[in-house]
């Protein structure tokens, strides 16, 4: 087998725009770098575990609950709260609140405590801001333990439109409602609870109940909290940081245009070694985009549409297959490889075949460019990518299943 990019597999270098990938076939080790861009800064989380925030036009290597690293690809998104981590800018009913009291998943002491009092009713804090009246909208936030054991989010616009209950002594959830809900651990009992509804108003609130949404007779019970956001969207995205105002962060982008007998023109395959975040829109949210240079006449891709996988193949303006595979996926990482050849495509998912094409011939392409964003930062994946490889051959069906274990 010619394997004749590489990127990742816990092998990173990067600089200011630009992301390395390499070629190392008879131990002679080629430079294959991805140009990158990013028009504003952002956050990741480091090798230490700790959510740091790097400049304008630094890729992203992000470590959370992974070792070797992943390269971090999102979409542009905004977070509509003007105060992020400043929740005494928040409206508090029967509770009290104090800024920098632990540490937060930052490394930094700006976490807030908050504690219920004696009062029967609701314990809670909530703020609100201006949204568009429609879309699906996510509000994710941070949240640790303290005596408190549990919490509740819920999300309003123009009635509830989503929200969760959370065990904060085992960092799991349960009786959501609205679109989706998750939660992922950040270690040091920290946990990112999310929730995603349908917007019906411009006006959109966001709350944070102790322990249930209702009223009960508080006990001076604390717990903490760090990092809120808003954003539109079918999933949660990097923390984005706001002291006043909403704040945007521009999509990632990251291309090469390969030199020849990289990319294979009549055969070839393609792999990569992903985390799928649940995306669902009618749009194909990207893995790879191989086509010819400044050119959509000729492609070869893999995404996520609606939940399913998504491949498909353009020569010379036509289209030759455009295919979903399999029923729909859960969240999680997956393990992807097409094994591409005139009359003998097939696609792979961890470890086994999900499909085939074996009828639809196709004569030489001409692809040069390596897309693993869209090619105006749209239809990211929204994840990492941990390991993405290009062979210049077919790879056996064999092959394809070991590549993909």
């Amino acid at each position: 087998m010619a394997n004749t990019l590489k990127l990742g597999a816990g092998k990173w270098a990067t600089g200011k725009d630009t992301v390395l990938s390499f070629n190392d076939e008879n131990g002679n080790f080629k430079p294959l770098p991805f140009s990158f861009s990013r028009a504003s800064s952002a956050t990741v989380v480091n090798q230490s575990g700790l959510i740091e925030t790097v400049g304008s036009g630094e890729p992203r290597i992000d470590f959370l609950g992974n070792t070797k690293g992943a390269l971090k690809l999102e979409p542009q998104r905004t977070n509509y709260l003007p105060y992020s981590n400043k929740f005494t800018s928040w409206s508090s009913t029967n509770s009290t609140l104090i800024e920098n009291a632990i540490v937060s998943p930052d490394g930094t002491l700006n976490a807030t405590k908050i504690t219920d009092n004696s009062v029967s009713g609701n314990h809670r804090v909530i703020t609100n801001t201006t949204t568009p009246s429609s879309g699906n909208a996510t509000y994710s936030i941070f949240v640790k333990k303290g005596t408190m054991k549990q919490c509740f989010l819920n999300m309003f616009s123009n009635g509830t439109i989503a929200n969760v209950s959370v065990d904060l002594e085992n960092g799991s959830i349960s009786s959501g409602t609205g679109v989706s809900q998750s939660i992922e651990s950040y270690g040091n009992d920290w946990y990112k609870v999310s929730i995603t509804g349908v917007l019906a108003d411009t006006n959109t609130y966001v709350y944070m109940y102790m322990k249930q949404i209702g009223a009960y007779v508080g006990a001076e019970d604390n717990m903490f909290m760090y990092g809120a956001q808003l954003e539109v969207g079918n999933y949660p995205t990097s923390i984005i940081p706001t002291s006043g105002s909403a704040v945007t962060r521009v999509a990632d982008t990251c291309s090469q245009t390969v030199p020849d007998g990289i990319i294979g023109q009549t055969e070839g395959t393609v792999y990569a070694d992903v985390n799928f975040v649940g995306v669902t829109e009618a749009i194909t949210n990207q893995i790879f985009f191989i086509r010819e240079e400044n050119s959509n006449n000729g492609y070869l891709f893999a995404g996520f549409y609606q939940g399913k996988l998504n491949v498909g193949l353009k020569v010379s303006g036509s289209t030759k297959f455009d295919l979903l595979f399999g029923g729909s996926l859960s969240k999680g990482s997956y393990k992807i490889a097409v094994g591409y050849s005139s009359g003998n495509t097939k696609v792979f998912i961890n470890g086994s075949q999900v499909g085939s094409t074996m009828t639809q011939t196709f004569g030489v392409n001409n692809f040069f460019q390596i897309l693993l964003t869209g090619s105006a930062g749209t239809n990211q994946l929204g994840n990492v990518n941990r390991d993405f490889k290009v062979y210049n051959t077919r790879l056996t069906d064999q092959e394809l299943i070991a590549l993909t274990q």
